[in-house]
């Protein structure tokens, strides 16, 4: 299993659009990934997990990845995470 922590920075947390472009590198994957927020986590594969969870701006976050390719699919979101200028 890999795991990372995440800070978010964006302004409008994880909202519709930075939610979406994450469900859809997630499911580029076969690994199962979860998305960790207060306690609950849901599956990063599932846009309306991803927005019940109601991530704003400063919220930690922790992904997992847990599957044949976790290493690659953990990283993609990394980098998507950055590149949208989501978390740090």
């Amino acid at each position: 299993m890999e795991k990372k922590e995440f800070h978010v920075v964006a302004e409008t947390g994880i909202h519709a659009r930075p939610a979406t472009l994450l469900v859809q590198t997630a499911s580029k994957f076969s690994a199962d990934l979860n998305l960790e927020y207060k306690g609950k986590s849901v599956n990063l594969k599932s846009i309306m997990g991803v927005m019940s969870l109601g991530v704003g701006q400063g919220a930690d976050v922790t992904i997992t990845a847990e599957g044949a390719d976790e290493k690659e699919a953990l990283e993609a979101v990394t980098e998507t995470m950055k590149k949208e200028g989501l978390a740090e």
